[in-house]
């Protein structure tokens, strides 16, 4: 503390009890009080509560409060304080809104999800909601998340909602981003897996108001939380669930047999949970922010509205924290799934555990974020490999499954005269730069859990990577996977794109566009590395 001022307080006690005393400290500072003399203070740390004003520099705060005994021998003691915490220096805080509104359709249209469902939904089980957080820091860096409870967002409504942010909050695409859960319980929309169920007509008018309510509803609730801004601190901080399991390397079915025998699942898999929270200056929470990779597919033989395991997760944090949103976000999990599933009751106990990660990141050591915010934007092309030939889609057009619908559109579509486009020209890539060491992907498609993997490994262990973000139009394999083949390496007639194979190189032009970004929102060994302190808020 040799850069502090000494704040010398005098002290008249008449007995041997505890005095409380506060400490704000600098993360540097922020270590145990030490024993020294006749035992003045205590040798023991100090627990954190997020009530202390931000640090200078913005390197985040920490706040104990403890009872220090103090002998009856001693005249005095010195405490020492940093002097512009002291005088409450405000304007390195962070300010933040939230909002939240109902999605869930009041009619009954098909889902969007499972390709064997055979007719439209019958009801709701739990209701669908689309939330936003709005952040912004001192230096004038303003993000904004919106999750929804969507099995994805399709290119159009991305490009509407992105265009209509920009015109009314003048907030570019580097700043919004679009997170949906992948519930396979949500609405189909238009122009989004528009050949998976045999649509009508009546079904596609369905579709299309509620998509054009849907959009509104989001616009309107980014709004909210754009507008409800007040001061706020951030934290970062990550928990553990281990339901993930890699669909690609193993059989479901097999799962109950392999634990008996005690044979650890195959494949890679991703059990991180991160967590951001946002506390009030005065250390209530008033938003907590969690991802997991793994397919939101619990229930799956199932036509009612739910949000799945992601919705009852968030439920339960809600409703053990009064007055707080929580808010999910899906990762990289295009080849895991949650398991146990298959009813209502292992949904809820998926979202349970889930929740209970959650809690134990709130309930340990969290890392403050201090108040800077930077963002990256680019759009990738990913070439196709290889399309369907006219012979090839006339051939499958002749089935009754989806990929018939799928070849029969593509089919009339050349005859008409139109070419087929050989890329997807515009996929999304962003990367947030929370505080100093932070640092947030977000990629668009089905994500496979490599991508988290690698960029955890070239960035550092605290990396976070959201999957299915801003739009969604296929699935976006690894090497690995592309090499291998079969679903997960593309699932172009689930999305009705004309192609039968991504280009090799498609991993590589991702994390190639990835490291321009980091580097663009700053430095690598920066993000790379987390501070040595940690406070619990």
């Amino acid at each position: 503390m040799n850069s502090l001022l000494a704040l010398i307080l005098a002290v008249s006690l008449q007995s041997d009890a505890p005095f409380p005393l506060t400490l704000t400290l600098s993360p540097k500072e922020r270590e145990p009080l030490s024993t020294s003399g006749d035992n003045l203070l205590a040798a023991r740390p100090f627990p954190a509560l997020p009530t202390a004003l931000p640090l200078p520099g913005g390197e985040g705060r920490g706040e104990g409060v403890g009872n220090v005994p103090v002998s009856r021998a001693s005249e005095g003691f010195i405490v020492a304080a940093n002097t512009a915490v002291a005088a409450g220096d405000r304007s390195a805080t962070w300010q933040y809104g939230v909002a939240q509104a109902k999605i869930t359709p009041t009619n009954l249209f098909w889902m969007g999800g499972f390709a064997a469902r055979k007719h439209p939904a019958t009801g709701t089980l739990d209701d669908l909601y689309v939330k936003a957080l709005a952040i912004e820091a001192p230096d004038g860096g303003v993000g904004l998340l919106v999750t929804a409870d969507l099995v994805g967002i399709p290119k159009w409504l991305y490009d509407h909602l992105s265009a209509e942010i920009q015109r009314r909050h003048h907030l570019d695409r580097s700043r919004i981003r679009f997170a949906s859960s992948h519930t396979h319980s949500g609405p189909v929309l238009t122009d989004a897996l528009r050949d998976i169920y045999p649509l009508d007509d009546p079904q596609r008018s369905l579709i299309a108001d509620y998509s054009r309510w849907l959009e509104a509803t989001m616009l309107d609730t980014a709004a909210k939380a754009l507008a409800s801004r007040s001061p706020a601190t951030l934290w970062a901080g990550e928990g553990k669930a281990m339901f993930a399991y890699n669909r690609r390397a193993n059989d479901e079915s097999k799962r109950a047999e392999m634990l008996r025998r005690g044979e650890a699942p195959k494949g890679p898999s991703d059990f991180t949970v991160p967590v951001l929270v946002v506390r009030s200056p005065g250390g209530q929470l008033r938003t907590v922010v969690f991802g997991y990779a793994a397919h939101t597919s619990a229930l799956n033989d199932n036509y009612r509205w739910s949000a799945d395991y992601a919705g009852v997760a968030q439920r339960a944090l809600e409703s053990r924290h009064p007055g707080a949103a929580a808010m999910f976000f899906q990762g990289c999990g295009s080849d895991q799934s949650a398991v146990p599933r298959g009813s209502v009751e292992l949904c809820q106990a998926l979202g349970e555990n889930l929740a209970a990660a959650v809690e134990s990141a709130l309930a340990g050591p969290m890392q403050p974020v201090s108040p800077s915010f930077r963002a990256g934007f680019e759009f990738v092309s990913l070439d196709f490999e290889a399309q369907p030939t006219k012979a090839e889609l006339e051939t499958i057009g002749q089935g009754t499954d989806y990929r018939a619908r799928w070849a029969r559109r593509l089919s009339e579509e050349l005859a008409a005269g139109k070419v087929f486009e050989r890329n997807y020209a515009e996929y999304p890539i962003q990367v947030w730069r929370l505080g100093t060491n932070q640092l947030w992907i977000a990629l668009g498609g089905e994500v496979c859990v490599d991508y988290a993997l690698r960029f955890k490994r070239e960035f550092g262990p605290s990396t976070w990577v959201t999957g299915y973000a801003n739009d969604v139009m296929a699935y976006i394999p690894s090497r690995r996977l592309w090499e291998e083949g079969d679903y997960q390496a593309g699932a172009f007639d689930v999305y009705g794109l004309p192609a039968s194979r991504w280009c090799p190189d498609v991993e590589d032009r991702i994390a190639t566009a990835v490291e321009r970004l980091v580097k663009q929102v700053g430095p690598r060994d920066a993000l790379s590395a987390r501070a040595k302190t940690t406070s619990r808020p």
